[in-house]
C-alpha cells in the first residue's frame, strides 16, 4: 500500500522519461486521511454483512461455522477497534473538541466505540465457547444485531458529517502529514499488506459462508 513514496524509488537517470506515467500513477494512488478511514469503513461494512448472514443462519437453524464468527470479530477487534478507531480517537476527536465543533457528535461516536468493544468481547466469548446450545446462538444473534444496528448509522454519520468537516479543521500540510502517519501506523501493525491483507481475510470468510459472489445479491425483477 505504500501510496505516497514510490516516486523516490525511481532511478534518477530514468526519472524524466518515467515522470508522466509515474506522476499519473502517484496522483491515482494518493490517499487522504479521511479517504483511508472511509475505505476502512467499507471493510467494516463487509463484516457487518457477515454478521447479518450469521444471524440469518441462526434464525433458520442452519449450519454455522463458529470460526467464521471468531475470525470476523478478531478482524473487528484488531483492525477496526485497536487501529481504525484509535486513529479517530487520537487524531480526529481531540481536534473537534479543541475547536468546539460537532462535540455532541464526537462524544456520541466515542461512547459508541467503547460500547462496540464490549459487544465484540461478548461475540468472541460466545463464539469461542463453540455455540453448542440454542441459548448461546440466540445470545450471539442478539449481540450481532446490537453491533450491526449501532455501526451502520455510526459509520454513515462519520462518512457524511464528521470526515467532511474534519478537512476544514486542519491545514493542508497537517492534513498531508496525518495521511503519512496513518499509513506508517497501518504498516507497523499489519505489515506491508495492511488494508489489502485485511480485505483478503474478509473475502475468505465470505467464501466460507457462501456470500462472496456479489451477483447473488442482485434482485430478480
Amino acid at each position: 500500500m505504500f501510496r505516497r513514496r514510490f516516486l523516490s524509488l525511481i532511478p534518477a537517470a530514468g526519472l524524466l522519461v518515467a515522470m508522466p506515467q509515474f506522476a499519473a500513477a502517484q496522483e491515482e494512488e494518493e490517499v487522504t486521511p479521511t479517504e483511508d478511514l472511509m475505505r476502512e469503513h467499507g471493510l467494516l461494512k463487509r463484516v457487518l454483512l457477515i454478521y447479518d448472514e450469521v444471524r440469518s443462519r441462526i434464525a433458520a437453524k442452519a449450519s454455522l461455522p463458529a470460526e467464521a464468527v471468531t475470525n470476523s470479530a478478531n478482524i473487528i477487534r484488531s483492525f477496526i477497534e485497536q487501529y481504525h478507531e484509535k486513529l479517530e480517537e487520537d487524531h480526529l476527536f481531540p481536534r473537534f473538541r479543541k475547536k468546539n465543533k460537532l462535540v455532541d457528535l464526537v462524544d456520541t461516536l466515542d461512547a459508541q466505540h467503547k460500547s462496540g468493544r464490549r459487544v465484540t468481547e461478548r461475540i468472541l466469548s460466545l463464539a469461542r465457547a463453540g455455540l453448542k446450545s440454542d441459548a448461546d446462538k440466540q445470545a450471539l444473534s442478539t449481540a450481532l444485531h446490537q453491533f450491526v444496528r449501532m455501526y451502520a448509522p455510526h459509520e454513515a454519520r462519520e462518512d457524511t458529517v464528521l470526515f467532511p468537516a474534519f478537512r476544514e479543521l486542519v491545514s493542508k500540510n497537517e492534513y498531508a502529514a496525518l495521511g503519512e502517519d496513518f499509513e506508517k501506523r497501518e504498516h507497523q501493525l499489519f505489515g506491508k499488506e495492511g488494508f489489502e491483507g485485511m480485505v483478503e481475510k474478509v473475502g475468505g470468510i465470505e467464501k466460507t459462508l457462501g456470500i462472496y459472489d456479489l451477483k447473488q445479491f442482485t434482485p430478480r425483477v
